[in-house]
């Protein structure tokens, strides 16, 4: 039974896509921070799709050009599950990372998620589980919106006269990932047309982020065989409109033929920043 992890360039590899209607698909984020969220409406779609081996390419990807980058990162926290040392640690070391790579001026990281594929011990620490839907986690409103929540007005203000973006930071927790691997979708393959603005209904907020409707032009990138000491970076958002990457797609996706059951599921941690120029 073959795995998602070969040595040719290209696997296989199944998507959710959400079906254009006309109507805004809403979903009601679980209140406990864990399990499945629950769609009201939008209607989806499994799709066997083509995803490169991004391995040999990753030198050359650029957040600027592609929208995303791999870097190796390592990290000194011993615990995933201890908030404190992901905030007093992990925290840090990201912005270090974020900083060096940008070279921007204020790094805001705003909140992180852990998703465990295993169902029991996913129900045990309150965690979400992957996602299979592509989107972006931003649309223009709702990232000006992000800034006005969570900085000072004055500054929010301030900051809002000039480029801001939002870049997410994925790390597998134990690897090599094997089940569930992230799949990414360029900046320069997502057609005007391909993302369809959805609402994420909190307890106290109403969240917007972008869904992916399946086009055949689209490509797809992924990075065998993860390890805890590698990182991907995803811009979400751009206020810049230069041609530059605004921001690209992700999901997990599923091995249509199959998996081993004896592979660990995926653990990972992603982090949400917003970045001020």
């Amino acid at each position: 039974m073959p795995d998602t992890h070969h040595t040719d360039d290209t696997v296989r590899g199944l998507l959710q896509f959400t079906i254009p209607t006309g109507e805004i698909p809403v979903t009601q984020v679980n209140p406990t921070g864990g399990g499945r969220d629950d769609p009201k409406t939008g209607n989806y779609e499994m799709r066997e799709v083509t995803v490169q081996n991004g391995r040999p390419i990753s030198d050359e990807l650029n957040l600027e050009i592609d929208g995303f980058e791999f870097h190796e990162h390592k990290t000194v926290v011993t615990d995933f599950t201890d908030n404190e040392q992901i905030e007093n640690i992990y925290y840090p070391e990201l912005e270090k990372l974020l900083l060096n790579v940008t070279r921007a001026e204020k790094i805001l990281i705003f909140d992180h998620t852990i998703r465990i594929g295993d169902p029991e011990k996913r129900s045990k620490l309150g965690v979400r589980d992957p996602v299979r839907s592509a989107h972006n986690d931003f649309t223009d409103r709702s990232a000006i919106q992000r800034v006005k929540d969570l900085l000072p007005a004055s500054e929010a203000e301030e900051r809002l006269e000039r480029r801001f973006t939002s870049i997410n930071v994925w790390r597998p927790l134990i690897g090599p990932v094997k089940i569930d691997p992230i799949a990414i979708c360029p900046w320069d393959s997502i057609g005007p047309e391909d993302m369809i603005p959805a609402e994420r209904v909190y307890n106290d907020r109403v969240g917007g982020i972008l869904n992916l409707s399946y086009n055949p032009k689209q490509r797809w990138t992924y990075f065998p065989d993860m390890q805890s000491d590698e990182v991907i970076l995803l811009k979400c958002f751009d206020t810049l409109r230069d041609g530059r990457a605004r921001w690209t797609a992700h999901a997990s996706f599923e091995n249509p033929d199959g998996i081993d059951p004896k592979l660990p599921p995926r653990e990972s941690i992603e982090v949400r920043t917003l970045i001020f120029y």
